[in-house]
This record gives C-alpha cells, structure tokens and sequence, in this order.
C-alpha cells in the first residue's frame, strides 16, 4: 500500500522568493528613506573657478578710468561776429597773453561806429552852439539893461522935475502925469526884461544840461562801438596752449560760437566717468590714489557734475600732494577710489556666479571635494576683489565662483 508523501512548505525555491521580496522592500525602503534625491550634474574640476572663503580687512573702493585734463581751460568765444581774414596760430602750439590769434572782417560793425561818431560830433556842435547862443543872450541882456537904466534916468529927471514944477503950479496935471506915466513904464519894462531873460538862460541852461547827457552816453556809446570793433581781433586772454581751434580763412562767425580753448599747462586734474548707481555716495573731498611711475599718488574729489549721460556722471580730482612729474595732458589711467573705512568681514571673491544668482545662493564644495551643494547666502558690500558675507558661509569654506550658466537648476555638483 502506497504512502501519501507531504510537500514541504518552505522550500529553496520559496525561500529564495522570499528573500528576493525582502531585499526588493529594503532598497525601496533604503531608496525611500536614505538616498539623495537631488537633482546631479557632472562637472570636470578643471573648467571652473573654487575658491576660499576668508576673513580679512574689506576695503569697500571702485576702480574708475582717469583721464589727464589741464586744471583750467578757457574756451575762446567770438565776442563778436565776423568771417575770418587772417589766422596767425594753428592748433596745438603754445600762445603767450595777448598774442593775436584770428583777425575778423564785419563791414556792419564798422558802419555803426561811424554812424556813432557822427552823431557824437553832430551832439558836440550843438552843445557849442548853445552855448554861445546863451553867452550872446548874456551880452544882449547887459546891452538892453543899459539902454533902458539910461532910459529911466533921463525919464526920471523929467518926472522930478515936473513934479516940483507942479507944486509951484508951473506946469499942468497932463503933463505931469505924462512924465509920470513914461517913467513908471521904463521901470516895468526893465522888470520884465530882467525876468525873460532870466527865464531864457534858465531853458538855455537845461537844454545844456540834457546835451551834456546825450553826448555823454553817446561818447559811451561810441567807446562800446571803438572796443567792439577792437574785438574783431581775437587774442588771447592768457598763457598757455590752444589745444583746439575750429575755424579757417574765409569762415563765417557768429557771435558768442566757440572758436576753440585755450589750456592753462600750470596744473592737471583728473576728469573721471563714474557709473550712475554710485552718485548718492559720491561728493567733494572724497580720497582716491593713482597709481603713476611706480609710486602712488593721492587724489581728492574737487568738483562732482550731477548731470548723468549713458548711465555715468562726471567728477574732477585734483593731486592732493601736487602733480606728477612726467604726467601728460590726455593721458588715461585707473584710480581706486574709496568709498568706506575699512573694516573686518568675511569675504567671498568675485566671480561669475552672482550675475546667475544675483548674490542669493552658490554650490558650496563638501570637505572631501567630491561634490558642491546648493547654499542660500546674504552677501552686503562690494569691491572689485570681494564680496562682504553676511550669512551663509565661514571662513575656510570652498565656493564655486565660476558661471553656473551651464549648470541650469541642479542642486549637487559632482566634481571630478
């Protein structure tokens, strides 16, 4: 009789199927619970920048671009308008104080003087004649005052006469009264006379007077006419070189247009473009040092120009401690120009990465340099060296400092 034979139940093959699923629930578990999910990319060590985080002095400064000016220059402006018949100095030469430069034509200037001189010399002889009019008036007074005194002493001997010849009774009432009446008009007669004329000199007198006036301010204007015509030839006002004039024979002129400059070569400034963003912190007297022949030379804002164009505005340094020897008109040369005490701060270098993270985040290398990690970061301060830190690294940190523009959003480097 046959014996029923039981299968086991754990067999190989079961128990191979088990541990199997085991292992299979534990990578899923280890996946799950321990395995880095981030986002990787593979990057070759020798393409990009790593550098250290340190502590040291930051020195908040920019670097601008200089540009050697004369410390003065003056601008020649026509003073008057004209076309040009002789230019005696070409550009770039030098020129002593009232050395002729240009001499200028203008046919309408020299008609109006004319003019005013005539009108002056026309004023003057009326002035003379006026006053001789008023000396022949003097002497026609006198004359006619002399007249009449003889007048009224002959009428005044008839009138005492017949006077006392009527208290005798000698002679009539009528006649009396006719002597009487000749006399009281010749005293009368000499009153008024006295007054016309007097009234007369008192008018010849003003009229005087307002020609004086007129021909006073005619002579002024002729003294104008006779400088502005003297204006015609254009010297110069001081020493030094015509670095520019823009004119030739035969030109045209306008009044109060730019003719060229004149630069004072006793002294030099720095003429310096600073970009927009800085013009709240930029102000007179602010220090720089420049950098010439070996040596360092210190600077100081004079002059800042608010007016801003492409983004820049201008300021003028001037050489604290006097020019340069060997320093050159035109010249151009950087200045580290200083914005801040120095100070103790953790500092980052400059790279790439801020333009791609605008100073929020960077990859962070790991301590065995196998890999660099996203870090979120506060940077402050800037200098063209440095980044201030203010949270998010230490120092003796590694940082890639590189462009992350190929890296796109992955959050784990490995290095290689």
């Amino acid at each position: 009789m046959d014996r029923k034979i039981e299968k086991k139940y754990w067999t190989v093959k079961r128990l191979g199927l088990i541990a199997v699923g085991i292992l299979v629930i534990a990578l899923i578990a280890y996946n799950f619970l321990y395995a880095d999910h981030r986002s990787k990319l593979n990057v070759e060590t020798d393409k990009i920048s790593i550098s250290e985080v340190s502590e040291g002095i930051f020195d908040e400064f920019i670097i601008v671009q200089g540009v050697v000016q004369p410390l003065k220059t003056i601008q020649l402006d026509a003073i008057v308008g004209g076309y040009v018949t002789n230019k005696l100095v070409e550009g770039g030469n030098m020129v002593n104080q009232g050395q002729i430069i240009l001499r200028l034509e203008n046919q309408q200037l020299k008609l109006n003087f004319l003019q005013s001189e005539t009108e002056a010399s026309r004023l003057v002889n009326e002035l003379q004649n006026t006053r001789q009019r008023l000396r022949v008036e003097r002497f026609n007074l006198q004359k006619t005052l002399s007249d009449l005194d003889f007048q009224i002493a002959q009428a005044k001997d008839s009138f005492d006469r017949n006077q006392q010849l009527k208290n005798d009774n000698v002679v009539s009432d009528m006649e009396y009264m006719r002597t009487k009446r000749d006399y009281d008009k010749l005293v009368k007669q000499r009153e008024i006379e006295i007054q016309s004329q007097k009234y007369q000199q008192e008018n010849a007198e003003i009229q005087i007077k307002q020609l004086e006036g007129t021909l006073e301010r005619t002579e002024r204007n002729v003294e104008l006419w006779r400088q502005t015509l003297q204006n015609l030839v254009v010297k110069a006002p001081v020493a030094g070189l015509l670095s520019s004039i823009d004119v030739e024979i035969g030109s045209n002129i306008n009044q109060g247009q730019n003719i060229g400059q004149i630069d004072d070569m006793n002294g030099f400034k720095m003429r310096v473009e600073i970009d927009e963003h800085y013009i709240s912190r930029i102000f007179a007297g602010l220090q720089a040092n420049f950098d010439f022949n070996g040596s360092t030379h210190k600077m100081e804002i004079t002059k800042v120009y608010p007016e801003v164009l492409n983004g820049r505005f201008g300021v003028d340094m001037v050489f604290a401690d006097g020019t340069p020897e060997g320093i050159r008109r035109g010249q151009s040369s950087p200045i580290r120009l200083e914005l801040g005490k120095s100070e103790k701060a953790t500092l980052l270098p400059v790279g790439g990465f801020f333009s791609d993270t605008g100073g929020n985040w960077v990859y962070v290398v790991e301590k065995d340099g196998s890999k660099a990690t996203k870090r979120n970061i506060t940077l402050g301060r800037k200098n063209p060296r440095h980044y201030e830190v203010l949270d998010g690294l230490n120092p003796g940190e590694k940082v890639v400092t590189s462009s992350y523009g190929n890296f796109g959003d992955k959050e784990v480097l490995e290095l290689k």
